[in-house]
């Protein structure tokens, strides 16, 4: 699998969790990627899914950009795992969060 398809899968399982947080959110708050790093142990072929177990580290740096008005930066791990759950890359994925108080 070539590596930008796993960058994309990766970042989308750290995303989402952020987005999940921010949705519909009051005040509102931006998300925005800085950084991307990935690193590759085994050749991904097959099935590979992307997991990303930080939900509460988002969490957490969502509700304090809201609760102080600063910017919050967070790095996010996502590990694909073939289908014999071996682990073929894992990224890491930086995050900021900013509240749009008025």
């Amino acid at each position: 699998m070539y590596f930008a398809v796993q960058a994309m899968a990766a970042e989308m399982s750290t995303g989402i969790l952020g987005f999940a947080q921010i949705y519909r959110r009051k005040p509102s708050v931006s998300m925005l990627v800085l950084k991307v790093e990935g690193s590759f142990s085994k050749k991904a072929t097959g099935m590979i899914t992307f997991t990303c177990t930080d939900g509460d580290k988002i969490t957490e740096a969502v509700e304090t950009a809201i609760k102080t008005g600063e910017p919050q930066t967070i790095i996010c791990q996502s590990v694909g795992k073939n289908q014999e759950q071996e682990a073929v890359a894992t990224f890491f994925v930086t995050w900021t969060f900013k509240s749009k108080q008025s």
